[in-house]
């Protein structure tokens, strides 16, 4: 890394690259240095007409004067100058691009959910804990400025303890990568794709479920395309969540919480532009409140890049990553069989 630059290498040219792409552009000290897909069209580096559920009106376009482009990722691995793989290829692919990149020794991110399977993530978790390279999981819910906020309020205790929690991220069909999408068999449906951001925030905030109890359907994919869950946590709080791709084309996508403390109540809707995040506390107006930062793309990668210049594992790790992938596993087991599944 020379004069502290990091050089990125990123795999997978959709949506989810176009996001990281505008992420690592607000961090200092970091270049976007080779692209990497099979089809050529995507390796022109012209990301302007990529859509997906998070709108944006900054259009991204690489210079590819001074970026690489590879079709082969074995070539990319090769590439020297390359400090760290931004893995945003299908989660189906996520073993097989994954563990060469950490054999390589370079640093690496891996676009959520970790795996299709627990098999799949253990055996990443592996090849994470023998690479000389740092690893971390894209769970970027962890890292919007909202729900960092509520991590903080429910880890402080300043309203009390937390009596109910209630997380939903509902859309459309997704419009985009359809064959990849709605293989439900590799992709997960909605359940691993979709709800995996609030399984893995319930569990960073609540710790590990002892045991999920889920009821669903597949709309779209052949697997659960909505999930409506309830974890039973160790704190005794009330803790569900849904999501869902089977809302009708047109309806767009929101995500929100509500959560109940002892002495407030914290509401989040994203559609709700002006006061996005609502705190109703005992003896107070209602308060609106600002959170610093930008989205949780940005976030994510800046503790990425963070993680390897301090050395220090990143704080979504492989094993956390399998962990997530355990409860999605066990509500899927659960929506399909109608029992409440344990956790070990």
């Amino acid at each position: 890394m020379a004069n502290d630059n990091i050089s990125i290498g990123i795999v997978g040219l959709g949506f989810m690259a176009a996001m990281h792409i505008r992420a690592y552009r607000k961090i200092d000290g970091v270049t976007v240095a080779a692209i990497c897909d099979l089809d050529p069209e995507r390796l022109k580096g012209d990301f302007t007409e990529v859509s997906g559920n998070i709108e944006t009106d900054e259009p991204v376009k690489l210079d590819m004067s001074v970026v690489k482009a590879y079709q082969d990722f074995n070539d990319l691995l090769a590439d020297e100058s390359i400090d760290a793989i931004d893995i945003c290829t299908p989660t189906r692919t996520h073993l097989r691009m994954a563990k060469p990149a950490l054999a390589s020794g370079k640093h690496v991110i891996c676009e959520k959910p970790l795996a299709r399977c627990t098999d799949e993530a253990k055996e990443l978790v592996e090849a994470a804990a023998q690479a000389k390279g740092h690893f971390m999981v894209g769970m970027c819910l962890r890292f919007w400025p909202e729900w960092a906020w509520l991590k903080e309020a429910v880890d402080s205790g300043r309203y009390g303890k937390v009596q109910a929690a209630h997380f939903q991220r509902i859309a459309e069909p997704p419009a985009w990568g359809q064959a990849i999408y709605f293989d439900g068999e590799t992709s997960g449906g909605a359940l691993f794709d979709l709800h995996v951001h609030d399984t893995d925030f319930v569990q960073h905030v609540f710790g590990r479920p002892k045991s999920v109890y889920s009821t669903g359907f597949t709309k779209v994919s052949g697997a659960i395309d909505h999930v409506l869950t309830q974890y039973e946590v160790e704190c005794g709080a009330k803790v569900s969540a849904e999501g869902s791709w089977a809302m009708t084309p047109g309806w767009g996508f929101n995500m929100s919480y509500r959560v109940i403390f002892e002495r407030a109540t914290a509401d989040y809707d994203v559609a709700r532009e002006d006061e996005p995040l609502r705190l109703f506390e005992e003896g107070k107006d209602k308060q609106v409140i600002e959170c610093e930062g930008t989205d949780g793309y940005a976030g994510e990668l800046a503790h990425f890049i963070d993680s390897i210049r301090s050395d220090q594992t990143p704080s979504v790790s492989a094993a956390e990553g399998l962990c997530t992938v355990e409860i999605c596993a066990a509500e899927e087991q659960s929506a399909l069989s109608g029992q409440a599944i344990k956790l070990h």
